[in-house]
């Protein structure tokens, strides 16, 4: 009887353990994925920001709104964490009021860069899109595991806060989200 009942404790000792640190290793995957999702958006915020002040600096918009864009841009680049949001999503309305203006497309289209440069545009602004969904995803899914009452109990996420989302104006210019 007493051997049986210190097998069975032993037995539910170590299945309790080995779940916990399952538990451990998949929030600390998860932060992982979370740092990775992070780094993709960040490259594709640069990547954009880059390809922007590339068609600011192009001569083949206005001078006017060659300025806007290119501030914008700029602003975008050199935003701190706090406005860095803020900044992207004054990039992508500054990005729609360039693409969208009437013929836009087709001026750009006619000359030897522009082209290029559009197709250049068009897969940066796809891949924010795409990055900051990814990542806001990643962190729901990290957040709702930190929450759950083992992770908070155990502090199996450690000192780490919870992640927070990205929101910004991503919405991709008229003109390329209609090809």
């Amino acid at each position: 009887m007493t051997t049986t009942l210190i097998l069975t404790v032993g037995a539910i000792v170590v299945l309790l353990a080995v779940y916990i640190s399952w538990r451990a290793g998949r929030l600390d995957r998860m932060h992982i994925r979370l740092e990775l999702a992070r780094e993709s958006l960040d490259a594709a915020l640069v990547r954009r920001t880059a390809v922007s002040l590339e068609l600011a600096a192009s001569r083949l918009l206005d001078p006017a709104t060659s300025l806007v864009l290119a501030a914008a841009a700029h602003e975008a680049r050199t935003a701190g964490p706090e406005e860095r949001e803020h900044a992207e999503s004054d990039l992508s309305r500054a990005l729609r009021a360039v693409v969208d203006q009437e013929r836009f497309r087709d001026r750009l289209a006619d000359t030897p860069a522009g082209a290029d440069l559009l197709e250049e545009l068009d897969a940066a602004v796809a891949k924010v899109l795409y990055s900051r969904r990814f990542y806001n995803n990643a962190v729901g899914v990290t957040r709702t595991a930190q929450r759950r009452w083992l992770a908070r109990t155990l502090r199996l996420a450690g000192h780490t806060e919870y992640p927070s989302f990205f929101e910004i104006d991503d919405a991709p210019p008229k003109a390329l989200a209609a090809e």
